[in-house]
């Protein structure tokens, strides 16, 4: 891959980051990951079997704990593409954080595996939540060692940073500010921009009308601009 693909959403910053005006409900802000089509009912239901709850992830979750390695890999074949999806999006399309999230999402599902109530939710949801933690945790500890690196290098030796890094920069700026958002509001914009949904599709599933879900993505948009500026001003 090469590094414009590693980036495509950091390339579309400016345009979240640009005062309101109409837009172009494909292109604006957030780009999707490159494979990522409009999620319609039926591709649902083609691409998300499990999602139909809630006994058929119970009896999944029960063989998994009792040993049964073919369900573990089914599930893993089953929904590794959209946690990596998710997990790049999350981590502004920088491929090394979004390696190390996905990596820690599944170790940390095997391991925590008793605590998945299909009740609760979905699979998924329940994966998508560990690997928002994730993101959390691995850009605290990212930020842990630039803190440290920087008080090791004097400022007079500090060179000028080059493009590579500057588009590496941007997109830890982007994690980062997805990372500080209200839930509510990284769950609109991840619905508008990932899931590429159509405002009055996110509207019926959030049992909204269409004009509350633009006046929330409107509040979204720009709590996200403001945590960009402030993550790239820290």
């Amino acid at each position: 891959m090469d590094d414009a693909a590693k980036y495509q959403p950091v390339a579309a910053v400016a345009v979240v980051l640009s005062p309101a005006r109409p837009v172009d409900n494909s292109r604006e802000g957030f780009v999707p990951d490159p494979d990522n089509r409009t999620v319609t009912g039926e591709m649902r239901d083609q691409r998300m079997p499990h999602d139909r709850p809630n006994g058929h992830e119970r009896a999944v979750r029960d063989a998994v704990l009792a040993g049964d390695s073919a369900a573990w890999r089914g599930w893993y074949a089953s929904y590794f593409d959209r946690v990596a999806r998710y997990a790049r999006w999350r981590c502004g399309g920088r491929a090394d954080l979004a390696d190390e999230v996905i990596q820690e999402a599944w170790l940390t599902a095997i391991r925590r595996l008793k605590s998945f109530d299909p009740s609760r939710g979905t699979f998924f949801d329940w994966l998508r939540g560990i690997a928002a933690n994730a993101v959390r945790n691995a850009l605290r500890a990212r930020q842990r060692q630039q803190k440290r690196t920087r008080q090791l290098v004097p400022a007079d030796d500090a060179c000028a940073p080059e493009p590579d890094s500057i588009a590496t920069d941007q997109a830890e700026h982007v994690a980062t500010a997805l990372a500080e958002l209200p839930e509510h509001y990284e769950a609109v914009l991840r619905a508008k921009y990932l899931d590429q949904l159509p405002v009055n599709a996110i509207a019926d599933e959030r049992g909204e009308t269409p004009k509350a879900v633009e006046s929330l993505l409107t509040r979204a948009r720009q709590a996200f601009r403001e945590a960009y500026e402030k993550a790239n001003h820290a």
